[in-house]
């Protein structure tokens, strides 16, 4: 990791005019809505990153400054078929461009193919790490075959015993009318 540039405080452009790098690995106890995805915080292995800046088209009037993101880890989650844990593994590699202000943000959002984020002099990396993990994350992870048998039955034996015919409420109704 370079000692310039702290990933809590990341000058950007200044990281991608020099063409640097960085990269690092953290426990997963340093990303708090990461941890608080996991079922077992002791079982997900450290988060590995690496982050490098680019200029692109440095001639150009107003040159585009580039941050490309590589991050991965391991976490255990809970299966949605078997409800028991599952270690899933979650990476991330992806290019930001970065602009100017939030409205020309808003303004090229539509027509980019890529991501945009605002120029800042003091990006935190490791946030931006944290968001694009969480959005990997699947939405229903599971096992590829589960460990132990999935019941599939809906069947309550307590719910078949109690089956004897109710009257029907309505039947209840009319004997409370008086008179007719």
């Amino acid at each position: 990791m370079a000692k310039d540039f702290d990933p809590h405080h990341l000058d950007i452009r200044r990281f991608a005019e020099e063409g640097a790098e960085i990269e690092s690995s953290a426990d997963v106890a340093g990303f708090a809505r990461l941890l608080a995805e996991t079922t077992d915080p002791a079982k997900a292995q450290a988060v590995h990153w690496h982050a490098r800046g680019e200029i692109a088209n440095p001639s150009h009037v107003q040159p585009q400054v580039w941050l490309h993101l590589q991050a991965d880890t391991q976490l255990a989650l809970v299966c949605q078929r078997c409800l028991l844990p599952v270690d899933v593994a979650v990476a991330v590699d992806r290019s930001f461009r970065f602009v100017e202000d939030e409205a020309t943000a808003a303004a090229q959002d539509d027509d980019a193919e890529e991501d945009l984020l605002v120029l800042s002099r003091s990006f935190d990396l490791l946030e931006l790490v944290e968001d694009e993990l969480l959005m990997e994350l699947p939405v229903a992870p599971r096992h590829e075959v589960c460990p132990e048998p999935v019941k599939m039955s809906v069947a309550d034996p307590d719910f078949d015993a109690s089956s004897v015919e109710k009257e029907h409420p309505f039947a209840v109704l009319g004997r409370l009318k008086t008179g007719k």
